[in-house]
Order: structure tokens, then C-alpha cells, then sequence
């Protein structure tokens, strides 16, 4: 694979979970950073390379991928070791469940575009912030409701997972929200994820463009 381009921002989850899906797999890439904040993602610029405006986008072979579980499962065909969907059919189908909880029923619901349409409808900054949090709330407890019984340090199993990748950023922005975590095998999942340098690695704070 000819080193790829990663667009995204320090603080965006969904890009950070194609660093981390990257570094657990060793694709060195490049990074191009686009300040969310600062309304980097309306620039005609990069609404030609994504015309929603999200977060991340990966230049890899030729190719312009969006959407970050997208991104990884096109990852996963091209460098399938280490696998982030291993097992069988019902195995992967529980981890993509699990990745699907966070990428497309929480995380969507309390990121910045939604906020910033509550805003200006009217609604008071505490309003808005508890919107944030109570979507949280509800999409970690329903992860941790929908965990198989325990066979090893992470979501599913003994190795890392699409589920563990999504599961990392969300915490993050669990704690940035103020949602009082009560789940104590998302956090020890959480400690187990931690002790890889790739996660390491992909944290916010690692990043070049970080505040």
C-alpha cells in the first residue's frame, strides 16, 4: 500500500479511530489536519474531497474513503493481520454490532453539527451539554448491556477489536461531556486498550495539531 493520507482533527473520535485501526496494523501515513472548530470542513477545498464535510477522510491507492468504519474494514481487507473482525460469522457480527452502537447511534447524535443545530434553535448551553451527555449515557450503557460474557481483556474476546477502536474515543468524549461512568468493564476494557502503543499513539493529545 502506498502510504496514505489521513485527513482529520485531534479532538474528531471518528478520526480517531482510523489512527489507531492504522497504527494497529502498521500503515505508516501522512496527516492533513482540518480545525473542525474553526469551520476547516466548509472550506470548498475539502468539501471537493468530502462534500459532507466529515471527518476523516483517507487518499489510499488511488482511492478517496470516507466514513470511518468504511475506512477500517477497507483496511482490514487490505492488511488483514492483525484482523480487527476475527471469528466467525456470529463473532464479527456482534463486534460490528457493538462498533455500530457508537459510530452511528451515539457518536452522530452528540458531535459537533448537532450541536451546533441545537444552539441555534435556541437551546441554553447547559441544554445543549446535557443533550451531549445524555446521549452518551444511553449509548455506553447499551454497549455495556450488549457485551458478551467475558473471554479475555477487551469487548469480544482476547484481542483487540472494531468494537475496542470505537469504544476508546467515545470514553473520551464520555469524560470531555461529564457522563458519570458507572461501567467498570468498559473501563477496565478501556486499561487493557491502553497498554498498546497504537492506542497510545492515536490519543488526541499525541497529535501534531493538538490544543
Amino acid at each position: 500500500m502506498i502510504e496514505p493520507v489521513l485527513h482529520g482533527y485531534y479532538r474528531s473520535t471518528a478520526s480517531w479511530r482510523v489512527r489507531i485501526a492504522l497504527n494497529l496494523k502498521g500503515i505508516g501515513y501522512r496527516d492533513a489536519f482540518h480545525h473542525l472548530a474553526r469551520g476547516a470542513q466548509h472550506d470548498p477545498a475539502f468539501r471537493r474531497l468530502n462534500p459532507q464535510g466529515f471527518l476523516p477522510v483517507l487518499e489510499a491507492d488511488g482511492a478517496i474513503l470516507t466514513q470511518s468504519l468504511a475506512i477500517c474494514e477497507y483496511l482490514e481487507d487490505k492488511c488483514p493481520t492483525p484482523p480487527l473482525l476475527p471469528g466467525d460469522a456470529a463473532t464479527r457480527a456482534a463486534i460490528r454490532a457493538l462498533a455500530q452502537i457508537i459510530a452511528c447511534d451515539t457518536h452522530p447524535v452528540q458531535n459537533l453539527k448537532v450541536l451546533t443545530r441545537l444552539r441555534a434553535l435556541g437551546l441554553e448551553e447547559a441544554q445543549v451539554i446535557g443533550w451531549a451527555r445524555d446521549t452518551i449515557d444511553d449509548g455506553l450503557a447499551a454497549y455495556d448491556a450488549l457485551l458478551p460474557p467475558p473471554s479475555g481483556d477487551y469487548s469480544v474476546g482476547a484481542q483487540v477489536t472494531l468494537a475496542d477502536i470505537c469504544l476508546i474515543p467515545q470514553l473520551y468524549n464520555a469524560r470531555r461531556f461529564g457522563v458519570s461512568l458507572r461501567w467498570p468493564r468498559l473501563e477496565a476494557i478501556e486499561a487493557a486498550c491502553l497498554e498498546h502503543e497504537a492506542f497510545r499513539r492515536a490519543a488526541p493529545e499525541a497529535q501534531h495539531d493538538a490544543e
